[in-house]
């Protein structure tokens, strides 16, 4: 009985002949409240908890609002302040 040899298949080649790299579609994204969210990562911090270093370089959107009080407290919180 002859050997079956499998291969792990990881796509079309970029440089195969009439195929083009087409942009990767955006990661999804969900919504949710600050109030829902905050206090897990209080937690999370508080906890030393080496998983949030992954998404360290993640980026999320808040109102221009949150934005002005977050900057404030930055500024007042500063030691010497």
């Amino acid at each position: 009985m002859a050997m079956r040899q499998f291969r792990v298949y990881t796509g079309p080649d970029a440089d195969a002949v009439g195929l083009s790299v087409v942009k990767a579609a955006p990661v999804d994204r969900v919504r949710v409240s600050l109030g829902e969210v905050l206090p897990l990562l209080a937690d999370a911090v508080a906890s030393n908890r080496t998983w949030l270093a992954d998404f360290a370089d993640d980026e999320v959107e808040i109102s221009s609002d949150l934005n002005d009080v977050l900057q404030a407290y930055r500024h007042f919180r500063r030691p010497g302040a």
